[in-house]
């Protein structure tokens, strides 16, 4: 079903999707689908929870491939946050669209985007340890990160960037990753 659902989502939009027209895709019958999901939005949570989820694995393995040196870690989350972004835009257009906007409902996508976030407050302590991130509030240096980040990614996934910005994608991320770090250094 999840796989059905983000066919539907990437060829049609999020407002395509119905539990009926998911079930038809997956080759169940219509009501299969209500055995596991009361609704298109508790399906949705379950494809944005399957998305953070696969993101997260994709960012602990890219920090994890860098060794100990905190700052090429906390590149490397941006760096995977793009990737899994642009190589999964149905997933990442579900994760952050406004049918999977209210987590609150949903507790185990609330977990799973929360741990996903974590990361990226781990990578700012570590670089603040290290003396490459100022002082402040991790959480709040994180955020500024990641709407950097996320900014980039969704400006590639949508199309926008086209024209607009010399380089791959991999020499603009390097490059976003480099002068959002210009911002998060001590001054």
């Amino acid at each position: 079903m999840l796989d059905a659902a983000l066919g539907l989502v990437e060829e049609e939009g999020a407002g395509a999707l119905t539990l009926r027209a998911a079930a038809r895709r997956a080759g169940v019958s219509q009501a299969a689908p209500y055995r596991h999901f009361a609704s298109k939005q508790t399906l949705l949570a379950a494809v944005a929870e399957e998305g953070f989820r696969t993101m997260a694995q994709a960012m602990r393995a890219a920090s994890a491939a860098e060794g100990k040196d905190p700052l090429a870690r906390f590149r490397a989350l941006g760096l995977a946050y793009v990737d899994f972004a642009t190589t999964h835009p149905a997933h990442f257009r579900v994760m952050f669209g406004r049918a999977a906007a209210d987590r609150s409902a949903y507790p185990s996508l609330q977990e799973a985007a929360g741990e996903t976030f974590d990361l990226l407050v781990s990578a700012i302590v570590d670089c603040q340890r290290a003396g490459l991130v100022r002082p402040g509030d991790p959480a709040e240096l994180a955020l500024a990160a990641w709407s950097a980040t996320h900014g980039l990614a969704s400006l590639w996934v949508d199309g926008q960037l086209t024209g607009r910005a010399g380089g791959t994608l991999g020499e603009l991320g390097k490059a976003l990753a480099a002068n959002t770090f210009l911002g998060l250094a001590p001054r």
